[in-house]
């Protein structure tokens, strides 16, 4: 019965948050070289319901012999990094979250931020990281 609530609980707020289109503007990424378990970061700008979406994916890092590789993916598949399929995908947000919707397995979760102007590619997604800082 307490499974059969949490289920439902948890059904519940994904419904209150906004399922849309949403097309990728820029995808940028921050990685450590020559690192043994720190972490890179690989963020990622959205339009969605006339908003610009930042998020970022942490991925833990191992890679001392070269710097292209994470060797950990090895051990775990879930900390490889996200690769967009397409420019346009469905997601949902709510303040704090994106979730990008795959066809088959668990949704991408991102973590939204405005705080870092990584984006070289699009002025929107530089323009939403400055109005948020100011």
């Amino acid at each position: 019965m307490c499974v059969a609530a949490l289920l439902t609980a948890q059904s519940s707020f994904a419904a209150d948050r906004p399922q849309v289109q949403a097309q990728l503007l820029d995808h940028a990424e921050v990685t450590c070289a020559n690192c043994f378990l720190v972490p890179s970061y690989q963020y990622y700008c959205f339009e969605a319901d006339n908003k610009v979406l930042i998020g970022y994916q942490r991925t833990p890092t191992m890679n001392w012999q070269d710097e292209s590789k994470n060797y950990l993916t090895k051990i775990h598949r879930g900390w490889t990094p996200w690769t967009p399929p397409g420019q346009t995908l469905p997601i949902s947000y709510d303040e704090k979250h994106i979730w990008i919707t795959r066809p088959a397995g668990k949704p991408v979760k991102l973590t939204q931020t405005y705080s870092r102007d990584v984006f070289t590619g699009n002025n929107r997604c530089k323009a939403a990281v400055r109005t948020k800082i100011h």
